[in-house]
């Protein structure tokens, strides 16, 4: 029986023994890792590189809006007035080939008319002055895209001939513009990747993974040539004959920042 006390007492021991030395490295530990929290993992050699692509690429259409603009007593009446105008300068430019995916409405709007009469005056104070409504002004601005460039500039006369007031901004895009700026991109990525290589050379590395990559692109068109880009009043308009739309050239330019890890 004293035999059976001394080996559960001598178990006990061990076993708190190892219990406490548990308890104690566990401790060690997470005393050690306060005095990481909010530091980086790990400090790591690195480089960084930039590199820069460039794509070229000719524009291959063009948009144009323009606006309808009446006004009358009633707006049932504004609205038939600038309905009719719209609609015969619709139907002029799908007869040019502009199909109806490439036509929205970018705005319509409905607003009464008011006169203003400045009230009576005498030699010690200004009578109310009167608002009177003469009526409603309907203005509806359409937003054209013609994917025949060839066809732009007669369409601008057609719209013209239309009867429309205002014809505004002629421009030029790349209508896949995604696509040019992957290009432009690749080529940026090659282009780091490559001083990344020379740089690791010369400093007896290797390049591990890449750690960071910054597209700090802008993207915006820059244009080698010219484009028309102007607001054009419908005597203007009626005064050209299919005026000539240059393209010229688009170039996307994009930089890329690659951060490699090395050893």
């Amino acid at each position: 029986m004293n035999n059976n006390k001394e080996q559960l007492w001598s178990v006990g021991k061990w076993a708190g023994v190892l219990l406490v030395i548990f308890l104690a490295v566990v401790s060690i530990k997470e005393f050690v890792s306060i005095k990481y929290v909010g530091k980086p993992d790990q400090y790591m050699n690195t480089i960084s590189v930039n590199g820069k692509g460039e794509a070229i690429s000719i524009p291959d259409i063009a948009t144009f809006s323009f606006s309808v603009t009446e006004t009358a007593k009633t707006v049932a009446e504004a609205q038939t007035k600038a309905t009719e105008k719209t609609s015969a300068a619709l139907v002029a430019i799908k007869a040019g080939g502009v199909e109806e995916k490439d036509i929205k409405t970018l705005s319509y709007s409905i607003n009464p008319d008011y006169e203003y009469t400045s009230g009576i005056c005498t030699p010690y104070q200004c009578g109310p002055s009167k608002q009177t409504l003469k009526g409603y002004v309907v203005s509806q601005t359409i937003e054209v895209k013609v994917r025949d460039l060839s066809k732009a500039g007669a369409l601008f006369e057609t719209i013209g001939a239309a009867g429309v007031q205002n014809v505004n901004g002629l421009a030029v895009s790349i209508d896949e513009i995604e696509s040019v700026k992957a290009v432009a991109r690749a080529e940026a990525i090659a282009d780091a990747k490559t001083k990344a290589e020379k740089i690791a050379k010369d400093l007896g590395v290797r390049l591990v993974r890449i750690t960071s990559f910054y597209d700090q692109s802008d993207n915006g068109p820059y244009y080698d040539g010219r484009a028309m880009n102007e607001s054009m009043s419908v005597s203007a308009v009626k005064a050209q004959v299919a005026p000539e739309i240059p393209t010229g050239e688009q170039k996307i330019t994009s930089n890329v920042t690659i951060t490699y890890e090395i050893r």
